[in-house]
């Protein structure tokens, strides 16, 4: 997010979450068990980076529905200012992204904006998927143990080798399922942090859940709350992201964008979202039970 008054001067487990927003948003690892698997770490490491590189393919052969709301909050975490963005996400035959706008009303965002950056790390980093191709460019250190809900699962710690000039990279903390090998919640934020010919555009720590939609587990939710430090003051902000209505199409379905799909109806698509709703904003709503699908 970039301070927009400097700028000016210088030209399914989804929900389980909220109750901590209350006090202070996202946790860190909090109730790691200090225990080791039954295989070599790098093994583990090896298999889940595979499974991610799988789970990205098969993301480029659904479409969803993306709702992104960022919201400009004053001490007492009352809305000030709103950005809403809906938009369903589409893709063609070679996989390239397609993204088409169904709401957005005007921003009444004063105080930050959002830039490329941000609307890149919407795109990959706060739903962050870790493939085998990718993974030489991150240290992974393993943790522990810790169950989100019932779900047990390796937590590694993760940061960047080395940062590009230009490039968009995760830092924090991966949950791995230890019966499925694929990430189900991230907890970090986008680095780096850009101050530069004094400009200033920060990014928050977000944590994101994914649920298991066919035979893999899917970014549904991700909930950002966090006070931004610039050097003209601090600004508390919320960030809002539902990824829904996943849909699959098969492989000899072709899209076509703005009319309707050739080499079959409606009927051709599955429709595989779960029934789990986002949850509203308050963060005094009870925390459901998120389950596992089988």
């Amino acid at each position: 997010m970039e301070n927009t008054m400097l700028a000016k001067k210088f030209s399914w487990l989804v929900l389980i979450f909220l109750l901590r927003s209350a006090v202070g948003f996202a946790q860190a690892p909090g109730n790691l068990r200090q225990e080791q698997p039954p295989i070599p770490v790098d093994e583990i490491i090896g298999k889940f980076a595979e499974k991610e590189k799988q789970f990205r393919i098969a993301r480029g052969n659904y479409t969803y529905r993306q709702e992104v709301q960022v919201q400009e909050l004053n001490g007492n975490d009352r809305v000030m200012g709103e950005y809403q963005m809906v938009s369903d996400i589409t893709f063609d035959s070679a996989g390239k992204r397609t993204e088409r706008v169904v709401r957005a009303p005007a921003s009444t965002l004063k105080n930050i904006s959002l830039t490329s950056q941000d609307l890149q790390d919407i795109r990959e980093i706060q739903p962050f998927v870790l493939t085998s191709d990718d993974i030489a460019k991150y240290n992974l250190k393993y943790l522990g143990k810790e169950k989100v809900d019932e779900i047990d699962c390796y937590v590694f710690d993760v940061g960047p080798k080395k940062i590009e000039k230009g490039q968009r990279y995760f830092q924090g903390q991966i949950w791995v399922d230890d019966k499925d090998l694929q990430i189900v919640k991230t907890y970090g934020k986008a680095v780096p942090d850009i101050r530069d010919k004094g400009q200033e555009n920060l990014f928050p720590r977000f944590e994101t859940y994914r649920e298991q939609i066919d035979a893999y587990w899917f970014p549904t939710y991700t909930r950002a709350v966090d006070t931004l430090q610039f050097s003209s003051g601090a600004q508390r902000m919320r960030q809002v992201i539902k990824y829904e209505n996943y849909k699959k199409f098969e492989a000899d379905v072709k899209l076509t964008f703005g009319d309707a799909v050739e080499g079959g109806d409606a009927g051709t698509a599955s429709k595989s979202s779960s029934g789990t709703k986002a949850p509203a904003l308050d963060p005094k709503l009870n925390e459901p039970k998120a389950k596992k699908k089988n």
